[in-house]
């Protein structure tokens, strides 16, 4: 008998601090290994670690981690903001995205979700009661299509 694993989500909230980055990847790993995806974890850790350090970064107020499952095997993880202006190449993937500096400190987040992840796009979220509005950078990992 073939077992069919329920899709399931979390979400974490975190305070604008420098380390809510370090304390979202310890619980992303906690929740993969509670659902027996160890196989994703440093794809899934590298890619929520860019998408952290982003709106860490480049934001002013809180922030959260969202982590999905939908089918078997394939993980979403996304990181919501309040500042509604998403990078370039996540909404238009012909977008130019600006050159890689090997030189520079900075500026690789976008390359390296583009090399490691299996799908990417965004979400703006529009201003909806006590919401603020913002947006939904997210990345897919795992084997096969997504089709979310």
């Amino acid at each position: 008998m073939t077992t069919v694993s329920p899709s399931w989500n979390y979400t974490l909230h975190l305070p604008h601090d420098p380390r809510a980055p370090g304390i979202a990847r310890g619980a992303l790993r906690l929740i993969l290994a509670a659902h027996e995806m160890p196989e994703l974890t440093p794809t899934a850790e590298l890619l929520a670690a860019e998408l952290l350090t982003n709106s860490h970064r480049h934001t002013k107020g809180p922030y959260a981690l969202r982590v999905r499952s939908a089918e078997p095997g394939r993980l979403r993880v996304a990181v919501r903001d309040t500042d509604p202006r998403v990078p370039p190449g996540f909404l238009d993937r012909d977008s130019p995205v600006h050159p890689l500096d090997l030189d520079a400190e900075d500026g690789r987040g976008l390359h390296l979700v583009q090399a490691c992840a299996d799908n990417w796009g965004a979400s703006v979220l529009r201003e909806l009661g006590a919401s603020k509005g913002g947006k939904l950078p997210w990345a897919e990992c795992g084997g096969g299509a997504a089709a979310w």
